[in-house]
C-alpha cells in the first residue's frame, strides 16, 4: 500500500514537471522490492529492480535537461513519428518477450500476458517521461486500460483503486502537458534569441 501510494505521488510530481518525480519513483520501487521479497515473489522483485533502474536514468535525464534550460524547467514536447514508432515497436517486442518469459517461468507471474503488457507499458511510459515526451501519458493510459479491470477481477481492490486514481492523474497530466507543449510550440522565436 505504501509503495503504491508513493507511486501515485510520483505520477502527480511528473504532472507538475517536478524533478522529485524520479526520487519518488525510485522510493516506490525500493518499497515494492521489499514487499515482493517478503512475499517471496521473485518476479515482482525483478520487475521493480528494472523500474528502479529506469527511475535513476530518468532522474539523470531530467537533471541534465534542467541544467540546459535557462529557466530551470523541464522542456516537454510531442515525439517525432520516428520516436513514436520506436516506442510502439519496442513496447510490442518487449511485451512478447516478457510474456513468453512469464509463460515459460510461471513463478514470475500468475497472469503472464496482461502482466507483461502492464510491466513493459510502465517501462515505456517511464522512458518517454524521461525524454519529456507528451506521449508518456498515452502509454500510462494504455497501461490503465488493462490494469484497472485486471486488478479488480483479481480481487486486488486497493491496487484497482490505485489504478483508478492513476487514470484521473493521467487524464489531468495529459491535458496539462498537451496544452503546455502546444503553447511552447506556438510562441514566436524572438529575433536574436536562441531557437
Amino acid at each position: 500500500m505504501i509503495g503504491n501510494t508513493v507511486g501515485l505521488i510520483a505520477l502527480a510530481l511528473g504532472w507538475r514537471r517536478s524533478i522529485w518525480t524520479w526520487p519518488a519513483q525510485f522510493l516506490s520501487g525500493v518499497i515494492l522490492v521489499a514487499a515482493y521479497a517478503s512475499a517471496q515473489l521473485s518476479g515482482g522483485v525483478g520487475k521493480q529492480l528494472l523500474v528502479i533502474g529506469v527511475a535513476l536514468w530518468g532522474w539523470r535525464q531530467w537533471t541534465r535537461g534542467r541544467q540546459q534550460a535557462q529557466d530551470g524547467s523541464i522542456a516537454i514536447r510531442f515525439a517525432t513519428w520516428k520516436e513514436r514508432g520506436v516506442l510502439v515497436a519496442g513496447t510490442a517486442v518487449g511485451t512478447l518477450a516478457v510474456g513468453a518469459l512469464f509463460s515459460a517461468v510461471p513463478d514470475l507471474s500468475w497472469n503472464p500476458w496482461p502482466d507483461a503488457y502492464i510491466f513493459v507499458g510502465t517501462l515505456a511510459a517511464m522512458v518517454a517521461q524521461a525524454r519529456g515526451l507528451v506521449e508518456f501519458w498515452f502509454a500510462w493510459l494504455l497501461v490503465d486500460v488493462v490494469g484497472v479491470p485486471l486488478a479488480f477481477s483479481s480481487g486486488l481492490a486497493f491496487s484497482g483503486l490505485v489504478y483508478v486514481v492513476y487514470l484521473a492523474l493521467v487524464l489531468w497530466g495529459l491535458r496539462d502537458w498537451w496544452l503546455r507543449s502546444r503553447t511552447a510550440a506556438s510562441q514566436p522565436v524572438m529575433e536574436g534569441a536562441p531557437a
